[in-house]
């Protein structure tokens, strides 16, 4: 049997109450234990967390470990990129950007980019469908909100 591998490529804004250096300080691997239930990044270089490229971490979260690898982390342009690989399973990219939305608010541009890697990445990508992801965002933007103190 030959194998062929899922793509999928989703993506989403999010208008968030608070201004973009504000809002894209929650996407740091630290900035997200304030939101992301089980999020507990590992880190693995540097050891203390700084987010910079190169920065490799994993987590562990319903019941998959994920190694990370932060290629991009531009506090002054609200821009983050990182490379996500669930072993056996499923590699992609998550890309956020923070931009102004007018007075103290911002629009988070969220993108994911997945590939599988195995027939069970496979069932795991045909779980990430539209509605599934709409759902998520929609849980990320209530998340989001509580931790910046605007639900």
């Amino acid at each position: 049997m030959d194998f062929r591998a899922l793509h999928v490529e989703r993506s989403a804004v999010l208008r968030l109450a608070a201004p973009p250096a504000q809002a894209f300080a929650l996407f740091s691997p630290e900035g997200e234990r304030l939101w992301a239930p089980g999020w507990t990044p590992e880190y693995l270089h540097p050891p203390n967390g700084t987010p910079q490229p190169g920065l490799v971490f994993r987590t562990a979260v319903g019941g998959e470990t994920t190694l990370w690898l932060l290629l991009r982390y531009d506090t002054a342009a609200c821009e983050a990129e990182y490379v996500r690989v669930t072993p056996e399973s499923r590699i992609g990219t998550v890309a956020v950007r923070c931009a102004a939305a007018g007075a103290d608010a911002s629009d988070v541009h969220v993108a994911y980019r997945f590939t599988a890697l195995s027939e069970a990445g496979n069932r795991a990508l045909e779980q990430f469908s539209a509605d599934a992801f709409a759902r998520m965002m929609e849980d990320w933007r209530a998340a989001l909100s509580r931790a910046l103190g605007k639900a």
